[in-house]
């Protein structure tokens, strides 16, 4: 019998490469330990994903991010708070001093390229949060166009109200949709305004047509992949450990959808990342 902590074995290597466009590399399920960022990062080019963003969500992650970053040639990092993060911060009175790190290290080194994830949550943060959520995400929108930064967006049951803080700050020049979960006419929304579209293992997942909806109608120069390890991990292996080395899972999915070359999606995919993260790295 499978333990639901056994790594999932690599797949076929892709025919060009990609970049993971969200991952958590220090970040474990269940207490397990952290497998090395060395180890991660040479299972992930061996099978043709040759570059990650490493996304920080608190104070501790971010400056990880940044440290790996700096130490790494294939990675670059994005710093913020999580959605979820805000909340406790501010019934702690520690928000303001918080988000002012966060500027900090975003400010830190020329590999961080990005303010995320940032935005927001109705799922695990209740009503009585929802308010300071909104305020940080417009603080991150406002940190991200100041900087020049990729803004990366989690939104979790909150389509609506994403839109509305965009609409209200002001798009910045690049920003992403993580882990997009909504379904065409969404897309088309965040496509109007300018956003790239990221796809995650969700698009594997049995109980995602309106995902796969999304997947189809966005324009080839608009679309990412992502793991968003070690969660989202696709199938056969829901529930087991992601990391960067499954993205060719994800991306043979995604091509299957869209009825594309395999090859030829990942080399649009490989190209889009360098134009949603900033230019070359």
């Amino acid at each position: 019998m499978t333990s639901s902590s056994e790594r999932p074995p690599a797949p076929e290597p892709l025919p060009h490469p990609v970049v993971d466009n969200h991952c958590h590399m220090d970040i474990t399920r269940d207490g397990e330990d952290p497998v090395p960022v060395e180890q991660a990062l040479a299972e992930a080019a061996a099978v043709g994903v040759r570059r990650v963003v490493q996304i920080g969500c608190d104070l501790r992650g971010a400056r990880w991010a940044v440290d790996v970053a700096a130490r790494h040639e294939t990675v670059v990092a994005g710093v913020a708070l999580h959605p979820n993060e805000a909340p406790r911060l501010a019934e702690a009175g520690e928000l303001e001093a918080a988000l002012a790190e966060i500027e900090r290290l975003a400010q830190a080194h020329d590999k961080v390229r990005a303010v995320g994830e940032t935005g927001m949550d109705a799922f695990r943060t209740g009503e009585e949060g929802r308010a300071v959520q909104r305020e940080s995400f417009a603080w991150h929108v406002d940190l991200a166009k100041r900087l020049d930064k990729t803004l990366v967006i989690h939104d979790r049951d909150t389509h609506d109200e994403i839109l509305e803080v965009i609409d209200a700050e002001g798009a910045p020049d690049r920003w992403v949709m993580h882990c997009f979960s909504g379904d065409g006419a969404f897309a088309r929304r965040c496509l109007d305004r300018g956003a790239h579209l990221s796809f995650s293992g969700t698009v594997t997942f049995g109980n995602a047509d309106p995902v796969r909806e999304a997947l189809r109608l966005a324009p080839q120069d608009r679309v990412l992949v992502e793991t968003d390890a070690p969660y989202l991990t696709p199938t056969p292996y829901r529930g087991r450990p992601n990391g960067s080395y499954l993205v060719p899972l994800t991306m043979r999915r995604m091509a299957e959808e869209r009825g594309e070359d395999l090859a030829a999606l990942c080399a649009a995919v490989d190209a889009n990342t360098e134009v949603a993260f900033g230019g070359h790295w």
